[in-house]
């Protein structure tokens, strides 16, 4: 059963992300997560492009060079053979979704994992009701800065192990054993609630975690903050008190 707090929690999350959205001018904000390895990825075709294409000119060069020209055919060769470069190395390889394997803990340091899961969260909008869109896409954004975060964290640290099981076995799995469920049985009461009402607290709950994850690794940077700034003020707050009583 939904208690009054655990509404209000998404309700302050569901706020958060709206905030979220008219910050952008009112799209969607895509977890960089997964927008940097979507770059990566296109990255690479790059590449694959320029050297392709800078192969076929070089090699028309040179030919060139020995035949003393290549004539009109040549460079229409050239041209048909840069233009099938283009299309071929912009077309593949095509990027590979991450699966439910490849998600697995155990496989990849945390971040990259992080970065996985955020791709694989967004081939599953499709397949979710709305107001689970919503939340996963609440988590997709935590998502980002929890992995911000786990750059400066040791992949054997106890935090680091606990979002593996996290993020890249228990928010997964949920999300794949509610699709198990025939649609017609998702809005079914049963005993403890329809398998939509359990597989929403479930994503708020993973929400409500992944936020108290950040905050318990954001917790000893924040101590060394106060304490910095307490030094300083004890340093140099009282030379500036005692200058401002001499004028």
């Amino acid at each position: 059963m939904t208690t009054p707090s655990h509404q209000s929690d998404q309700i302050i999350r569901a706020a958060r992300q709206s905030l979220s959205v008219q910050r952008a001018g009112g799209r969607r904000l895509a977890p960089q997560g997964a927008v940097r390895i979507r770059r990566g990825h296109l990255g690479r075709k790059l590449r694959n492009i320029a050297l392709a294409v800078g192969g076929i000119w070089l090699g028309l060069t040179a030919i060139g060079w020995i035949l003393s020209g290549i004539g009109l055919g040549g460079l229409a060769l050239g041209a048909l053979a840069t233009g099938f470069a283009v299309w071929a190395f912009g077309k593949y390889p095509e990027m590979k979704m991450p699966s439910l394997s490849d998600l697995n803990p155990a496989q990849a340091d945390v971040k990259t994992m992080v970065g996985r899961t955020e791709l694989w969260l967004e081939s599953q909008r499709r397949a979710l009701p709305p107001p689970a869109v919503k939340l996963v896409d609440t988590i997709g954004l935590q998502l980002d800065v929890l992995g911000d975060q786990l750059i400066h964290v040791d992949q054997n640290h106890p935090k680091a192990m606990e979002v593996r099981k996290l993020v890249g076995e228990h928010l997964p799995g949920l999300i794949d054993g509610y699709q198990k469920i025939p649609e017609h049985l998702r809005y079914e009461d049963n005993p403890g609630g329809s398998p939509n009402t359990r597989f929403l607290d479930g994503l708020s709950t993973i929400s409500g975690e992944i936020d108290s994850l950040t905050r318990q690794l954001a917790a000893g940077a924040i101590d060394n903050l106060a304490i910095s700034t307490r030094y300083l003020d004890y340093k140099y707050g009282e030379a500036l008190h005692d200058s401002e009583k001499a004028l």
